[in-house]
């Protein structure tokens, strides 16, 4: 069966400065290129860093779908024969940003996603998407996108499941927290258990590096159909770049025994 290399490169934006996040973002995808990917998955406000203090800094370095990061984030897709999907800040209007993630295809073609569902501070920052996470049919496979706390909603990531996709793309942004000695961060636990559910691919890319106090999991994964993961999956605080070899087409098979299928086991009229 054929397979799609898939890459997560997890970086350290800095909060506020587009411009040397830029260069580290094109870098990353470069790499990822270079390395045969034929998807890269970028973080969470790549574009922006993360921890603003208001809206009105977000306001500051939000960017329009025309800017200057979707624009050169198309240049590279193009030019390395590459799909590109990374988490920016979208101006909406002159008072509304949006957290956003584009899905760059290599021919051009732009699809974004604007979060649904805000994280703690994000609410007095943000305004939420009002779409459900859409699904392209692309040159290598059907691609799903959304963003950090949109993956702990099951029933978010069941409506890109039902609509056909084979991969979830995630940019994540997963501030760290107290957890018992010898556990995995809950965030990667909870993306393995949607990939199973589902049997779909799942790459969530996060960040690392501490911006404004925060610090951050460092616990880009990417998970099989069956929920195992294929690269990543631990805290590491420190740049990365995983790549896995994924074999989209098995998302497409939804029978987990002769006679049980995830989905269409499923009893909506007792919920």
């Amino acid at each position: 069966m054929n397979t799609v290399r898939i890459a997560c490169h997890q970086l350290a934006p800095r909060i506020a400065d587009a411009q040397y996040n830029r260069t580290l973002s094109a870098e990353a995808i470069r790499r990822a290129a270079a390395l045969g990917a034929q998807v890269v998955v970028l973080p969470e406000l790549m574009q922006s860093g993360y921890v603003f203090t208001d809206l009105h800094e977000a306001l500051r370095v939000s960017e329009t779908l025309e800017g200057p990061t979707l624009t050169l984030w198309k240049t590279l897709a193009n030019e390395l024969g590459i799909i590109v999907v990374a988490g920016f800040c979208e101006r909406l209007t002159a008072t509304q940003v949006a957290n956003s993630a584009a899905l760059i295809e290599p021919d051009g073609r732009l699809t974004v996603y604007r979060k649904a569902h805000l994280w703690d501070r994000e609410k007095s920052i943000f305004t939420p998407g009002t779409e459900p996470p859409p699904v392209v049919e692309t040159a290598v496979g059907r691609i799903a996108v959304m963003i950090c706390y949109d993956l702990e909603l099951p029933e978010w990531v069941r409506l890109a499941a039902l609509a056909g996709a084979d991969l979830l793309c995630a940019p994540v942004n997963w501030p760290d927290g107290p957890r018992p000695a010898g556990e995995r961060p809950a965030e990667i636990v909870r993306v393995q258990a949607n990939a199973a559910v589902n049997r779909l691919f799942i790459a969530a890319c996060d960040r690392h590096g501490e911006e404004r106090g925060v610090n951050w999991v460092g616990g880009s994964v990417i998970v099989d159909a069956d929920g195992y993961p294929q690269a990543g999956a631990t805290s590491h605080q420190q740049e990365q770049c995983l790549v896995a070899d994924l074999p989209l087409a098995q998302a497409r098979d939804k029978f987990i025994s002769a006679h049980n299928h995830v989905h269409q086991d499923r009893r909506p009229g007792l919920y």
